[in-house]
Parts: structure tokens; C-alpha cells; sequence
């Protein structure tokens, strides 16, 4: 803090993928793996065609007769969206020379089309440090906005007769005693922040800088990615300086160019429209696929007999220019338009088929999916049937599926026996803390197997009839971990609050994060607050926020749970912002429904004078500290936190700044909310000795291990240990220190993985804070480590709405597919100089490093996902 899964199955085959990226109607995804070559064949079936009104007609397990007449018919428009990338350069340029008007000038341009503005503010001769300060209103351009008290931002506008350069131009006086102008591009309508190597861009204009290498130095140039792209030096364009001149005092102000590459996403609109009709005289079912999509489109598809749900491939002939893929399904290219206008393809299937699985595939890594349910197009063939007439599918009753019901019920049996088992020993303490390990593991698995089959589409409507009890799962089952296959995005950066609307712009991207395989978020905190960050939170009932209102953060959470994730708050616990002042001036009375005094405050706070007992914790400065020891405080807070749950429908917490208060009170607020999941925030440093990091830290995540026991395992921690280590391996090419001495991981997961929530980044560590960032450019070898690695994944909402996505996504299917869960158990196979490679439950093997590493043995292993220092290897089924 600072200042101011469920497991869906996959698509027959195992390649595709089963969890992408959401955009609008579409489901846009990343391919997990690639079929080996040699596993698929073509198979040119053309006596196996038709011809139907002029047309041609492929065939799929017919006989060869012709389709005489259409009888009833059924269609259905699935809308889709595209991402496509559009690439163009920014550029900065320092005019030193005064113009007519006797005006120096800074210009930031760029040639992409969007809504940029720049967000900057200046920094004054003799200043230290990084703060920012508005500059004079002379200075500003026209149209510029105060933010705060520290910083202007100012619309770019398209040059006439420019082809879409946007430029905006600030002009400054020769002998200003500004010494640098600070700024980051934005742009507007998704929120994109583009920065200089994960800090400000800093254009020096007079006299010395300090807080870092001005830009215009000779030397790479890297940046934050934000939501739409990412910004990058371009090829062959250093900076250029231009003359300069001397200003008063003999500061010298220099004139230089420099330009850099933008990638930018943009999303196009399209549509698939699936058509069924029945032949009166055959009784065999026409399937027409009609789409605007252009280029080369493959549908992957199967289909299923008896609601089974079950994909199958139908007996040959199949159409034109159809391989088999993994004998599981096929795969067939759609055929152009004559007018160029996208693809269609047309099958003939016998009625002895009820349903049809597809999915749209574009090109090795793109995959478009049903956006309603975040799985696979399904079209049931009955329908033609049961309605006699042409209408939208969704008008037609769901049908139920009944598989897997007696499955269902044998696992919470188990789960039933097992708890009456534990209650009548309810009296009795286990001694032996292997027995207690083992029971605990047999109680998530049996919990993690039925959330597996709650949450799996292919159960279809049967899934809200399934008779299973939260409450026996939830509450010991599940503590701290959910379900253990959980992965978390964090909805929010330190920029979130700044439009006001969060929580509805938050609620569009659910879906999407459904889609992409999510079973949490962590939304930001709901409270009145000092700083609009929400961390420094005033009156705790009072959720109308700078992120949104009441009525918008219930909203974003039903929709949330309407899209199968659920949605943790960010609760505050440890500090509160006094409305009152007490006789000798100090802020340390409260208001509000919480209307504590001074006896809320901890004793050894030394700046709020507090009436407490002395703090169990460590003390953060900026606020009242609360003494937890106070049971009128305690129970305050337990009665706060069991609303939230019921008034907004929060699931469970992430808690911020554990280390100021013991955990055995957080105990006392999590068995009091029975939150589904629950995840503290304890950082403080890691071990190093005369600057260098040590290579055991074992002090360090004992603590975090600690806190968590203290807990009594109701929360799980981030495992900053895990991520302090990541660093030092990346960025040194020290991937030896990713195995400790015992040869398990290094960081909480390596003694505690069910309770260790692993991240990379976050919003104090990067964001526009960039208290602590993740090494540039080897975000995805630590996605790699993370989302293939026991413990619960956590993923920062910036890099998921990055130039990063696709390959996260594919990390998660990945994850998903193999089912690597919290408890997941790892073999380390290298940990060296510039290589580490692990297997995890004998099914997946991954490599990070620059060293080449191929897994070897008898089995059979298939690279799924590879980039730069980075490999995946799934075992071949």
C-alpha cells in the first residue's frame, strides 16, 4: 500500500484453446498449444459434395443423396470482435532557438489515431526528488486541464493537413527557472499510460536534474505498457540533438528529436450466423455458416449425439479441405464469398446428431469463441424439430444435461462423510501435524473436484440444480484458497480512480476476464477516503468513492457474479482517517457510524496520541493506527465487514497492510465474514548483505509464514519473497536462486503453496508508482513461472490489458487445461546460471532463461507456448 477456476474442459484435442480474451461479442483467444506436425491429415473428400439450389454442398457423414427442399428452419447471429494491431511512432522534439514570439518550445506528437492527451507538470532548478509542480498558467496550452495540484493535462490536436499527426506544443521562456517538463502520454478513451523505462518522461530545459536520466540521453528507452499497446525506441532513431543555446545564468538549454514506435490494438466488429434447416424428404439437417470475417477462416468443430456433450468426429466423407485434428475433431477451411465479402461453409449431417461444437480459428494463435458463456459455440440440431419454424435460438428452453450428476453427487457424499466424521471429533486435537496436513489435503481435493465439476459449461443448465453445499466446503474446506484452482486478477492501478467511474468501466471487462480463465477479482477500496486512492479510508460506511458509487459497486459485483467470478474488496483495517480534531489540535476522533475516540488509536503511535494499548504491529505514519486489542473496535469491524458481504455481495477480502496488527485478530474478522477467500498484503524487505541480495531467504518469507499461521490459515499472502527473488534471477541471470537449498521453490509456495497468492506486479509496485517494477521486457518469463507453479496466481489488471494478453491468456489455458491447482507438486530439474526448468504433477514442463533446455525420457512431450527465454511442454495424452 501507499500513501496518497474453474477448470473448463478443453476443445477436443487439447490445443485449442478454452479460455481466451473477451472483446465485445467475440471471443478472441490464444491457442495453448500447436498440433505436432505429422498428427493432422488432409483429407479431400470431393465426391463427398452436393449440389443444393446452384450451390455446393459438403457433406458429413451422408449418404449421396441430393437435398430436395428446406423444410423448417432456425438461425442465429453471434456478433464477434477482432483485435488487429496498427503501428506508428510518438516523438518528442526540443525546439531550443526562440520563434518569433521569443518562445522556446517542447513538442509531443504522434501518427496513431485515438485520444491522446499528455499528462504532465514541471520541476523547478534546485528541486530534488520526483514531485511534480503545475506549470505557470502562461505555459499551459490551450485546452489544458489542473489535475490536483501537481499536474496539467493538455489535449493533442490533429495538424491540418497532416494525414492524423497530433501534436501539442508548450512554450517556455529562454531563462525559465524550470528545469525539466515531466510527462506521460495517455491515451483517453482506454486508458493507456506510455512512460519512460517505468518512470516519467523527463525533458530537461535548464540546469541540472536529479530523480533520473533525463530523456534525450544517449540511451535505450523502454516503457510502461498501459491498456492498448505498447511504446518502444524506434529502429534506428536516436536521439538527435539540435543546436541549442545559453539562457541567463549560463544554463544551457539543448535542442533534440527523438522518435518511438507505438503498437496500438484496435477491435473490429464481425458476425457468424449459423442457419439449420431440415429436409423434409432426407430428415437430414443443412448447417450453413455464413461470416464477414476476411482471409482464411477455419471453423474447428464436432458434434454429439443424444445431449451427450461429448465432441465426435462423424464418419467420412468429410468436406473439402477438412484435416482431422487429433482424431478428437476436424477442422475445415471456409470458403470465400464470390463478392469478397468474408466466408461461408455449408455441411449436411445425419439426424442422429443433436448438437454441433465449433469454434472460429484465424491463424495459429487466434481463436474466437462464444462470448455468452466463455466456451465453445453450440448449436443443438433439435431445435429445427421442436420449434417447426425459423427463430432465434435463444428463444428455445435450454436443454438439460444430466452427465456427471452421479459423479457430482458421490464427491459431496465424500465431502458430507467427512465433515461428520470431523464434527464428532470436534473435541479432539490433533497432535501429529502431518495427519492434520494430509486430512486438510483430502478436504480440498474432494472440494476442488466438485468446484471443478460445478463450474464446468459442458454440465450446462444442470449446474444450478447440482444439491451442493457452499457452507461444507467454504468454511474449513476452502480457507484461504477458495477452491484451489483459482486465479486472480487485480481490477484496478494507482490511476483507477481518476474518471470517476471505475466500477462501470470495470463491469464492461468481465466477460472478457471470464473469458480468459478468472475466478477472482480484486476490485479497489469501496470507502470514503482522504486520498483517492481509497487507502486512507475516513468514514468505512460510506461507500460512495472516487471509483464510483454504492449503486455502481453492487451493480459491478452482481455483474461479476453473473459472468462466474466472484469479487474481492480491499479492505483497510489497519489505519483510518480521523473527522475530528481532539482538545490539543491532533486528528484522532472519529465520525460517522464507527464514532470512536481516541481509545481506537494505539499508545505508541507518535503522532496521533492515542489512548490505546501499544500497537501489535508495525506502525504506518501517514494515519491513526487502530488498536485491534480494543474489543469495541473489534467488534465493529466484524460487524462492517459481515455487511459489506451482504450489503454489496463481496466474496471475500484482500487486506491491506497486515504487518501493522496481529493476526490472530484477522482471524477474528475472517471466521466472523466467512469470506470465500481471503488474501493479506505483508511486505517488507528482503534479506541483503552490502547491497547484494542474500540467496537464503528464509527469514523473509518466514515472516509472511508467520502472519499467515497467526491467521490460522484462514488467509493466504501475497508471496512478495517469491517475486523479490524473480527479480534478482531475471535481471542478473541468476536463475539459481529459484531453487532453495532443499530444492523446493524459494518463496512462500516453496513451505506453504495452498496460502501463497505469487503476482509480479501490482499497483504500489508498478502503475504510474513504480514503487518496485518488474524487470522490463521478462514480464512474461515471470508469468511463465507463475501461472505454471503451484500457489494462486495473481495478474495485474495493466498487463492484462497490454500487448501481454495473448500470451497470458495462453499461460492461464494452460494452467486450466492441466489443472495445476494451489497444491499442485513440483520437481525442480535446473536451477543454473541462465536456466530453470521444473515439472509439475508429471504432466507439464516449463523452462525460463536464455539457456536451451528440451525435457527428455520416454514420454512424449508438446511444446504449447514459447517466446523469448520462455517454453512450455505439455505430456502428450
Amino acid at each position: 500500500m501507499s500513501v496518497g477456476s474453474g477448470c473448463v474442459p478443453a476443445i477436443p484435442g487439447a490445443a485449442p484453446p478454452t479460455r481466451g480474451r473477451l472483446l465485445g461479442g467475440a471471443f478472441l483467444q490464444v491457442a495453448a498449444a500447436r498440433p505436432r506436425a505429422g498428427r493432422c491429415r488432409a483429407t479431400q473428400q470431393h465426391e463427398g459434395r452436393v449440389r443444393l439450389g446452384g450451390r455446393v454442398v459438403a457433406r458429413a457423414g451422408a449418404a449421396e443423396t441430393p437435398v430436395a427442399g428446406a423444410g423448417a428452419a432456425f438461425s442465429e447471429k453471434f456478433p464477434l470482435r477482432r483485435c488487429q494491431t496498427v503501428e506508428g511512432k510518438a516523438w518528442v522534439r526540443v525546439d531550443a532557438e526562440p520563434d518569433g514570439d521569443g518562445k522556446c518550445k517542447v513538442v509531443v506528437g504522434c501518427d496513431v489515431a485515438g485520444k491522446w492527451v499528455l499528462h504532465w507538470g514541471v520541476s523547478y532548478d534546485g528541486e530534488h526528488g520526483s514531485e511534480w509542480d503545475q506549470p505557470p498558467s502562461e505555459m499551459r496550452p490551450p485546452g489544458s486541464v489542473p489535475i490536483k495540484d501537481y499536474a496539467i493535462e493538455t489535449p493533442l490536436e490533429i495538424l491540418p493537413n497532416s494525414e492524423g499527426r497530433y501534436e501539442v506544443q508548450i512554450k517556455f521562456d529562454k531563462d525559465t527557472p524550470i528545469a525539466a517538463i515531466n510527462f506521460v502520454l495517455k491515451e483517453e478513451e482506454t486508458g493507456a499510460w506510455f512512460q519512460h523505462k517505468g518512470r516519467d518522461f523527463r525533458i530537461p530545459l535548464s540546469g541540472s536534474l536529479d530523480g533520473g536520466v533525463p530523456l534525450g540521453a544517449d540511451q535505450d528507452i523502454g516503457v510502461w505498457p498501459g491498456d492498448l499497446g505498447h511504446l518502444k525506441k524506434h529502429e534506428g532513431s536516436n536521439a538527435k540533438p539540435q543546436p541549442g543555446g545559453t539562457g541567463l545564468s549560463g544554463k544551457h538549454i539543448s535542442g533534440f528529436y527523438q522518435e518511438f514506435q507505438i503498437i496500438k490494438s484496435e477491435y473490429t466488429q464481425n458476425f457468424v450466423t449459423v442457419t439449420v434447416k431440415r429436409d423434409n424428404e432426407t430428415h437430414k439437417r443443412l448447417v450453413e455458416f455464413d461470416t464477414d470475417i476476411p482471409g482464411e477462416v477455419v471453423i474447428h468443430w464436432g458434434v454429439c449425439r443424444d445431449n451427450s456433450m461429448t465432441w465426435e468426429i462423424p464418419p467420412e466423407p468429410h468436406p473439402p479441405t477438412t484435416k482431422i485434428f487429433r482424431q478428437k475433431a476436424l477442422q475445415t477451411l471456409l470458403q470465400q464469398k464470390d463478392d469478397g465479402r468474408g466466408n461461408s461453409l455449408s455441411l449436411l449431417l445425419d439426424a442422429e446428431y443433436s448438437g454441433l461444437f465449433f469454434v472460429l480459428k484465424l491463424d495459429e494463435y487466434t481463436w474466437l469463441r462464444n462470448l455468452e458463456n466463455g466456451s465453445d459455440f453450440f448449436i443443438s440440431l433439435t431445435k429445427v424439430e421442436q420449434r417447426g419454424s425459423a427463430q432465434d435460438l435463444d428463444k428455445v428452453e435450454p436443454q438439460k444435461v444430466e452427465d456427471k450428476s452421479s459423479q457430482a453427487d458421490g464427491i459431496i457424499s465424500d465431502i458430507r462423510n467427512l465433515v461428520v466424521g470431523l464434527s464428532s471429533r470436534r473435541g479432539q486435537r490433533a497432535k501429529n501435524k502431518v495427519l492434520q496436513e494430509d486430512i486438510l489435503q483430502e478436504i480440498e481435493r474432494l472440494a476442488a473436484e466438485a468446484y471443478s465439476i460445478f463450474r464446468s459449461p459442458t454440465i450446462g443448465s444442470v449446474e444450478a440444480s447440482v444439491d451442493l453445499d457452499d457452507s461444507l466446503i467454504a468454511k474449513p474446506a476452502c480457507s484461504g484458497t477458495g477452491s484451489g484452482f483459482e486465479i486472480l486478477c487485480q481490477g484496478f492501478n494507482w490511476e483507477s480512480h481518476k474518471s470517476g467511474k471505475w466500477y462501470v468501466e470495470l463491469g464492461t471487462k468481465a466477460k472478457e476476464l471470464s473469458s480468459l480463465g478468472f475466478t477472482i477479482v480484486w476490485s479497489p477500496p469501496p470507502t470514503d477516503s482522504v486520498s483517492p486512492e481509497g487507502y486512507m479510508p475516513r468514514d468505512l460506511y460510506n461507500l460512495n468513492s472516487r471509483y464510483g458509487t454504492m449503486d455502481e459497486l453492487k451493480e459491478l459485483v452482481k455483474i461479476f457474479h453473473e459472468s462466474g467470478i466472484k469479487v474481492l474488496g480491499d479492505a483497510v483495517l489497519n489505519h483510518r482517517c480521523a473527522q475530528f480534531q481532539n482538545n490539543n489540535g491532533v486528528w484522532n476522533i472519529f465520525g460517522g457510524r464507527m464514532n470512536w475516540d481516541d481509545r481506537a488509536v494505539v499508545a505508541d503511535d507518535p503522532h496521533f496520541q492515542g489512548r490505546g494499548n501499544k500497537s501489535s504491529g508495525d506502525n504506518f505514519h501517514a494515519a491513526p493506527n487502530i488498536d485491534h486489542s480494543q474489543e469495541f473496535v473489534r467488534n465493529d469491524l466484524k460487524e462492517w465487514l459481515c455487511w459489506m458481504r451482504k450489503e454489496v455481495g463481496y466474496d471475500g477480502w484482500r487486506l491491506d497492510f497486515v504487518r501493522g496488527f496481529w493476526g490472530g485478530y484477522v482471524k477474528d474478522y475472517l471466521e466472523a465474514s466467512e469470506p470465500y477467500f481471503a488474501v493479506g498484503e505483508y511486505w517488507d524487505s528482503l534479506s541483503y548483505t552490502y547491497g547484494e541480495m542474500d540467496y537464503n531467504q528464509d527469514a523473509h518469507r518466514q515472516r509472511i509464514v508467520d502472519w499467515i499461521n497467526a491467521t490460522n490459515g484462514t488467509a493466504g499472502a501475497f508471496d512478495v519473497t517469491t517475486k523479490g527473488i524473480l527479480h534478482a534471477a531475471l535481471e542478473r541471470s541468476e536463475y539459481w536462486r529459484l531453487s532453495d537449498e532443499k530444492g523446493k521453490p524459494p518463496g512462500v509456495l516453496g513451505w506453504w503453496p495452498s496460502r501463497a497468492v505469487t503476482f509480479i506486479e501490482n499497483h504500489d509496485t508498478g502503475s504510474t508508482q513504480g514503487h518496485w517494477r518488474f524487470p522490463y521486457g521478462m514480464e512474461l518469463q515471470g508469468y511463465a513461472y507463475i501461472l505454471t507453479h503451484p500457489g494462486t496466481p495473481a495478474v495485474f489488471y495493466d498487463h492484462i490489458f497490454s500487448h501481454l494478453q495473448p500470451e497470458i491468456a495462453k499461460f492461464i489455458n494452460i494452467r486450466q487445461r492441466q489443472k495445476i491447482h494451489c497444491r499442485s507438486k513440483i520437481k525442480i530439474l535446473k536451477a543454473e546460471r541462465s536456466l530453470y526448468a521444473a515439472e509439475i504433477d508429471e504432466k507439464l514442463i516449463m523452462k525460463i532463461g536464455s539457456e536451451h533446455f528440451e525435457p527428455s525420457g520416454p514420454q512424449n512431450w508438446i511444446v504449447a507456448a514459447e517466446g523469448q527465454d520462455y517454453k512450455i511442454w505439455e505430456l502428450s495424452s
